[in-house]
Parts: C-alpha cells; sequence; structure tokens
C-alpha cells in the first residue's frame, strides 16, 4: 500500500537513506532554495529542513529529486497503473495473460474517494504569516507557495467528480495583498480551475477554493498530471497513491484531503485583481508582475506535525524536470490512442518545457508518391497544438517514422539530425501568428501573445550536413564568433540587442542575410542561430536549447536567405536564421544573489552540516 501521508514518506524514506536531515537553522529567504538547487544537481537525498528560521513548521525539499526516487516512492501502485495503461492501449494483450486481471478490481476501488467525518488537517489552525515564508530568488515579490494543489468544484456541477486539482503559483506575502488575509492566485491559460471560475462569473457567484499543500505525495503528482478529459485529479491521486485517497469536509467549505498537511481555505475574490509576481521561473527568467486573482483567506488548517514540501525553479533542469520525465513513463504509451498516427511527444526539457515539442508522426496514405512532402504530419502537427499544455508550444518538428523507424526522440542531436537532412524551407515552414503562448514566456508581443511554427519534414535524405563553418563565408560587420553546435547547425555572436528597439535589431539581421545571400551558399548548413555569445551557446547543447528557444519567438525572430511568400506561405531558399538574442522586452535573468550564494557554501565545506551534500 502506498503512503497515506506525507510523514510516512518522509520516514521511509529516511529508513532506507533517500533522505537528509537539515539540523542548522537555514533562512527561508533564498538560502533554503538554493541548498535545494545545489543538491538536486548533484542527484542527492531528499532533505528535511528541521530548523526553518522564522517558523516550526519544518520544510521538505528535492523529494522527487531523482527519477529513481519517484519510482520508489510510488512503487506499489506502478503496476496498478500499468494494467489500466494497457487496458486503454491494446486490451487484447492484456486478455492473453489473466493472471493480471485480479489486481483490477483493487486498481478501480482507489479511483474512487471516501469521505470521512474527520480528518487530522483539520485539528489545528494558523495564520498565513506563519506559513513558511520561502522566497527562491533575489527579486521575488514575496513569498510563494511552489507545490500548491488548488482545488475547485463546477459551479454548475459540484462535487469531486468535476473538481479541478491543479499546481497554480500562489503569492502569500509582498505587493498589495493584505496581510494574512489575502493570497494571490496565478493560474495560466487552458487550465481547468478556468472553466470553474468563468463559471461561476456567468453564474454570479463567487469560486470557493482551497490550496492544498503536502499531503499523501501522489496529490502533488496527480495536480500536475496531463489527465484525460473526465478523470478528476482525486481519482488519479488515490490510483497513484495505492490506496482510496479519504477527504474531509468541514461546514461551508470544499471538500479537504483528510490527511493533507496544510489547507488554506478561501474564496476568489470576485472582480479583484491585484499584480503577483515578479517570480524566478522555470524558464530560467523572472515571470514579471501581472494582475490575477486574488484569494481571500478564510481558514488555514494544518495537521499536527506538518511538513511544508517545497521546490525551487529556475533555468532547467530543476526538480520540476524529474516530474516531467515520471509522467513520461505513466502517460507515454497512451499517446498514439490520444493523437492517432502520432507516435511520441518529446517535450524539451532544457528548452524549458513549453518552447519546443519534437514529435514523430506518419504519412500512412500516400505510399505510392514518388515525391513526398508533409500532408498527414500538418494534420498531426495540428492535433497535438490543440491538445492541453501541448498547445502551449511555440516549436513544434514532427517527422515521419517509417523514413527510419529507429528513430528515438530522446536522442536531441540525430532527431536533429534527421530533420535537417530533409527539410526544404520553401515548404516546410508552418506558422500561426498572433495566438497565445506560455504565460511565463516573454519572447512574444506581450503576455500571453506569441506565435508558433511547425516545421515538417518527410522523405528521403536530400543534403549532408556540414561539422564545420564553410570557409568562403562572410558575415556582416557587427556579427563573428561562427560555431558548429551540431553538424548543420550553427551559431553566431550578434550586436548586443538588450537596450535597442526592435526596429533596431531587425536591420542589423537584414545586413547579416544580404551578406550571406552573396556567399557561395553550401546546403549543409540549414539553421544559424544569432546569439549574444556564441562559445556559451555552442559548449553544450543544454545551452544552445535553452538560448534558441527561450529567447525567440517564430513570427517574430525568424528569417531567412533569400525569403520568398508564395500564396501567403513563407519560406527561403537559403538558411534558416533564428535570431535568439536577449531582447529589450524580455524577461531578466535568473541571477542568484551573492551573500545567499556565499552564506550556503560556506555550510558545505568540510566539517559543515552541508558537507558532501553537493
Amino acid at each position: 500500500m502506498g503512503y497515506k501521508t506525507l510523514a510516512a514518506c518522509v520516514a521511509d524514506l529516511e529508513r532506507h537513506k533517500m533522505l537528509k536531515r537539515i539540523e542548522c537553522e537555514l533562512d527561508p529567504n533564498l538560502d533554503i532554495a538554493a541548498v535545494q538547487r545545489r543538491v538536486y544537481r548533484a542527484g542527492g537525498p531528499a532533505l528535511l529542513f528541521t530548523k526553518v528560521k522564522g517558523c516550526h513548521f519544518p520544510m521538505l525539499g528535492n523529494l522527487f529529486g531523482t527519477l529513481e526516487r519517484a519510482r520508489f516512492i510510488f512503487r506499489d501502485a506502478l503496476q496498478d497503473i500499468e494494467l489500466l495503461t494497457d487496458l486503454k492501449v491494446n486490451p487484447m494483450v492484456v486478455g492473453r495473460q489473466p493472471a493480471r486481471l485480479r489486481h483490477l478490481p483493487r486498481a478501480l476501488a482507489h479511483l474512487f474517494p471516501r469521505r470521512v467525518l474527520s480528518g487530522s488537517v483539520g485539528a489545528r489552525e494558523t495564520s498565513i504569516n506563519r506559513l513558511p515564508q520561502l522566497k527562491s530568488w533575489p527579486d521575488d515579490g514575496g513569498a510563494f507557495v511552489t507545490l500548491p494543489q488548488v482545488y475547485s468544484e463546477d459551479p454548475e456541477k459540484p462535487g469531486w467528480r468535476f473538481s479541478n486539482l491543479g499546481m497554480y503559483r500562489v503569492q502569500l506575502s509582498g505587493g498589495k495583498y493584505q496581510p494574512n488575509r489575502e493570497v494571490g492566485l496565478h493560474y495560466q491559460l487552458h487550465r481547468g480551475i478556468g472553466l470553474h471560475h468563468a463559471a461561476a462569473r456567468q453564474k454570479g457567484s463567487q469560486l470557493k477554493v482551497n490550496i492544498i499543500v503536502g499531503g499523501p505525495p501522489s496529490l502533488a503528482v496527480a495536480a500536475v498530471m496531463p489527465l484525460p478529459e473526465g478523470m478528476p485529479e482525486l481519482s488519479f491521486a488515490g490510483l497513484l497513491g495505492g490506496r482510496r485517497l479519504t477527504v474531509v469536509q468541514p461546514q461551508g467549505y470544499l471538500p479537504i484531503p483528510a490527511e493533507a498537511d496544510f489547507c488554506i481555505c478561501g474564496t476568489i475574490v470576485d472582480e479583484k485583481l491585484l499584480p503577483e509576481g515578479p517570480f524566478g521561473d522555470h524558464l530560467g527568467y523572472y515571470s514579471l508582475a501581472h494582475d490575477f486573482p486574488v484569494v481571500r483567506v478564510e481558514k488555514v488548517f494544518h495537521r499536527p506535525g506538518a511538513i511544508w514540501p517545497f521546490t525551487a525553479v529556475g533555468r532547467p533542469p530543476q526538480e520540476d524536470t524529474v516530474f516531467g520525465e515520471f509522467i513520461h513513463e505513466l502517460t507515454g504509451t497512451l499517446i498514439p490512442s490520444v493523437l492517432p498516427g502520432v507516435s511520441g511527444v518529446h517535450a524539451v526539457d532544457a528548452a524549458g518545457v513549453h518552447p519546443l515539442l519534437l514529435a514523430l508522426g506518419s504519412e500512412r496514405y500516400i505510399p505510392y508518391e514518388k515525391y513526398k512532402e508533409p500532408r498527414e504530419l500538418l494534420t498531426q502537427a495540428n492535433a497535438i497544438l490543440g491538445q492541453g499544455q501541448l498547445s502551449l508550444a511555440k516549436y513544434l518538428l514532427i517527422a515521419a517514422k517509417e523514413d527510419d523507424p529507429q528513430l528515438d526522440l530522446n536522442d536531441i542531436p540525430a532527431f536533429f539530425r534527421h530533420l535537417l537532412e530533409r527539410v526544404d524551407w520553401r515548404r516546410d515552414l508552418h506558422f500561426q501568428t498572433r495566438t497565445t503562448i506560455d504565460t511565463l514566456d516573454y519572447s512574444g508581443s506581450g503576455l500571453n501573445q506569441g506565435s508558433k511554427v511547425v516545421i515538417a519534414a518527410v522523405g528521403d535524405k536530400r543534403r549532408d550536413l556540414l561539422a564545420e563553418w564553410p570557409s568562403v563565408w562572410r558575415l556582416a560587420e557587427g556579427f563573428s564568433e561562427p560555431r558548429l553546435v551540431l553538424p548543420g547547425i550553427a551559431v553566431v555572436k550578434g550586436p548586443g540587442c538588450r537596450e535597442v528597439s526592435r526596429s533596431q535589431t531587425r536591420r542589423a539581421i537584414e545586413r547579416l542575410l544580404q551578406g550571406l545571400a552573396q556567399n557561395h551558399q553550401e546546403e549543409g548548413l540549414p539553421l544559424l542561430v544569432v546569439v549574444d555569445d556564441s562559445e556559451f551557446a555552442a559548449r553544450t547543447l543544454d545551452n544552445f536549447l535553452w538560448i534558441t528557444f527561450t529567447r525567440s519567438d517564430p513570427a517574430l525572430d525568424i528569417y531567412g536567405v533569400k525569403a520568398l511568400v508564395v500564396d501567403k506561405h513563407w519560406g527561403c531558399s537559403g538558411p534558416l536564421l533564428i535570431d535568439a538574442r536577449h531582447k529589450v522586452h524580455h524577461a531578466p535573468l535568473l541571477i542568484e544573489d551573492a551573500k545567499s550564494r556565499d552564506r550556503v557554501e560556506r555550510l558545505a565545506v568540510k566539517g559543515g552540516p552541508l558537507q558532501g551534500l553537493f
């Protein structure tokens, strides 16, 4: 059976030497997050901070810091999830293995929450200012809950069956919030709570919410799962947790998981928006302050011995990377049943997840054509971009699996090689302009505003890719230091544009294009990326992916040598160029506070309380 409480999980991890108690006092203002990030990078244990400055609640970090630990935590339920997945994808295979079916009644029973009259979560009360005040980056606008599970119900169909449990950022302090009476709630586009909020406003009522922190570890994973329509997260939390989830409902409030560690009960204040943020986010930049809904706090419950779980985000990879890997393990085999013809989708974590998707589809219906071009791939690409959080992607690169049945989406260099050997820039670029992108992405034309591009390549290899910069190529004035990142991909240092206008930025790129157009063109270098520091961008593949896809918007920043428009379709006959410099409208980079960095690293020296952790 899975863990009933977070404390039970902590105790089990400690028995198996997967958790380290940090018993020196540490400040939740910058220092604790700095420790967690370093221990994650070192592949270290979960961390229980027992002495939190200014707070008597212990804090739990790096719980999901390795994929092996995530599998261990949910080891008792993985076979049940695999059974239900196989029944969905290929029931005939399960039918030939009847012994597996004996687990089916248990798995199905775990999907149904069980209401109880009382629960540990309601035993104590506290106030917002007594909760751990975690601040992860120097310019964060206040303290934040970083592993919140926000519960809401459909006003038209109340009850857990039509509920939503989502991980939406919560600001506890700072800004213009009334201390202890208000908190900020940042939810993004295409999230379940948005439907509930809109329905409540249409009905003329206010939306009640519960902000849950802690509880069985399955709750946190369920809150970020891309579940099929109609499956409540509370059901999945029971399945993943290996036991029915118990819920309690105090008079006048929504249901609360009975074994949660904390629950902030409140109501979204009608028609009131306040600036939420800034917040150092998972793209590696700050998300800036913008108006978001406000929750009026009515009660703050907590269980005896409550533990406050948290994570710290920043430029990937971070702990949330493991969430993505674990979720892909659970759901990856379902993709063909949800997206017919698509055999796999890889949201590239190093590029910030949403900015870059790689996909394998198929051209199944026209095998007789001598010269293939993307057709069904485009249908599949549109289906991918219409699927939940995948709809926030900016760059979708899709290839046909039958062109190379051994191609692995997780082998990013091999995928880029395959695509660039086949792509035809005159034909294979398909833009969506003036559309929505990730709220946290500031590369577009405004908040939630930007563009997308599908690059679809199919057919036989059409070029050999170069592994060095062509000696005959000459760069325009202001551009220098070309470096190869991968075969067929080069980065070039361009003039700084952090302080100049978009028109000045474009004029510089036009000079570069004109110069390249006069060169003897080499087919083997189809992709050029302009960056601020070409040595840094080419140093590692992760650096290249992060810079290229977080600092560019397709419609604003894609150019081409000898560009042309035919029947409103844009393409180019020379190399494609992406301008990935850090521009004036982009958000600031995340930089650690020097004093906090020095404090934390002093604690890790020989003989220090953090020795050997990172």
